[in-house]
């Protein structure tokens, strides 16, 4: 398509506005506005704002919410078993080379007071490892302990992936080897104003912002790593996000449980904190799999509890999952195949005269479109839900401070390890609340799920010392 094509084809879509400074703009700039509307689709736009703007625009239907069947922590004999019999038949994927891993990695670290990729953040209790080092440790370890290749592939964003692939390239993969990683990018929305017309950020760029997590679906094979995993003998992918810090990658009893089930799209869930939590929830939402927000879950549901005072919808998404090869390849068949939803957001823009606005606090004066990853649940054609301990898998990095902060997830990682060495048989300094009276850390090369420790039975840990292993 040409530009007067392109031209054309925004005026015929109520979109020409885009182009009032065109004439003004110099010519990288002028690059700059063509190139983010050649990328806009916009019958789809159209087909958003005819869904979710248009003054005859169907109300959003209340949802009904029922619990749905979580495979819980083992506590018999027999459940127990059933979590050995799972173990050993993803450790048999494993080394057959079915598994490759899918790391969703597009955020900069802007709540945690961090200008750089999140990913590059140092999260080691003791040493320097940063994010994205503890999870690349873990495949390698992965690689070592099962003789498989374990591909990886990262989908950053426009805003991280030149600062992403640098980091890798500086730290030489970290030994895994750069043709067995592949990036790939998650792709923009373009933000509009509540009549539908596109927002621009200035005169010569549009509003831009990723497509929601969902995205990742969409990004695996536009960008064509689907086809290059299955070059590589891979029909399973395990799901992560890059802020997870304790995160068992490629569990194999999680990945056990999807592949027996015949499952196209397994999650795993921790009980939430409280009712306060800002976690989704996992439930049958109007009779079929899905997650409910937690912004959207009514506040009777969300404090609901049973007879024995726990919460009825207790099960927090955490957003690990196991996928089927084939399943992501079908939810792109024919086109993108996950539903948008809309957000009102306050969105940074330039005004009809070119002078940016200036917003009131808590307007929000444009809407953003986004997809979620969990909206694949409901259309995979069987699912498995497992429980986890969330002090064994889920340590998030959000906020700089307080819950699911850096000092938390050091914290988780501590406690972690203690438990490990404990469990060999070592003896760990405790404070008077039962937390380790020390720091340790255990490199996923030393450990990858607590294994291989018994060697250090007999290792003295002095109060308050620091312990690297």
């Amino acid at each position: 398509m040409n530009l007067a094509d392109l031209r054309q084809r925004a005026k015929a879509h109520g979109q020409d506005h885009v182009f009032a400074f065109w004439d003004k703009l110099a010519e990288p700039e002028r690059q700059c506005l063509a190139s983010h509307l050649f990328a806009v689709d916009f019958a789809l736009i159209d087909r958003l704002k005819h869904e979710f703007l248009a003054a005859n625009a169907a109300p959003v239907a209340k949802a009904k919410l029922s619990t749905a069947p979580i495979v819980a922590l083992p506590k018999t004999d027999a459940e127990r078993k059933a979590v050995q019999a799972a173990h050993a038949e993803g450790e048999k994927a494993l080394r057959a080379g079915r598994l490759g891993c899918f790391l969703v990695a597009g955020g900069q670290g802007t709540r945690l007071g961090f200008n750089s990729p999140k990913g590059c953040f140092e999260i080691g209790p003791i040493t320097t490892r940063s994010l994205f080092q503890v999870h690349a440790e873990k495949i390698a370890a992965l690689r070592r302990q099962y003789g498989a290749k374990v591909p990886w592939v990262i989908m950053t964003s426009d805003a991280n992936d030149a600062a992403t692939k640098a980091y890798f390239e500086e730290k030489n993969f970290y030994g895994l080897g750069k043709d067995s990683v592949r990036f790939c990018v998650q792709a923009n929305m373009p933000a509009v104003a509540p009549d539908g017309k596109l927002l621009l950020e200035s005169k010569s760029s549009l509003a831009l912002a990723p497509n929601g997590h969902g995205g990742s679906i969409k990004a695996l094979h536009d960008s064509g790593a689907l086809q290059w995993l299955r070059g590589l003998g891979v029909d399973t992918l395990f799901y992560f996000q890059v802020d997870n810090a304790l995160n068992q990658i490629c569990d194999p009893a999680f990945v056990g449980r999807h592949l027996l089930a015949g499952a196209e799209m397994s999650s795993k869930v921790v009980r939430k904190r409280d009712w306060k939590e800002p976690v989704g929830v996992i439930g049958h939402i109007d009779g079929k799999l899905g997650v409910i927000e937690y912004s959207d879950l009514p506040e009777d549901l969300a404090k609901a509890t049973d007879p024995g005072g726990a919460l009825t919808y207790w099960a927090g998404s955490i957003a690990i999952h196991v996928l089927a090869v084939g399943f992501v390849e079908r939810l792109n068949k024919g086109g993108f195949q996950l539903p948008y939803h809309k957000a009102r957001k306050a969105v940074q823009c330039i005004g009809p005269d070119g002078a940016a606005l200036k917003l009131k606090p808590g307007e929000k004066n444009g809407v953003k479109f986004e997809t979620f990853v969990f909206d694949a649940l409901p259309l995979a054609r069987a699912t498995v839900t497992v429980e986890t301990a969330r002090e064994d898998d889920f340590g998030p990095v959000k906020n700089a401070e307080g819950e699911d902060s850096p000092a938390t997830a050091r914290a988780m990682l501590t406690g972690l390890y203690a438990r490990w060495l404990a469990a060999a048989g070592c003896t760990v300094p405790r404070k008077p609340d039962g937390t380790p009276d020390c720091r340790i850390e255990i490199a996923p090369g030393t450990s990858l799920f607590g294994e291989g420790l018994e060697k250090y039975r007999d290792l003295k840990i002095a109060p308050g010392s620091d312990v690297v292993i």
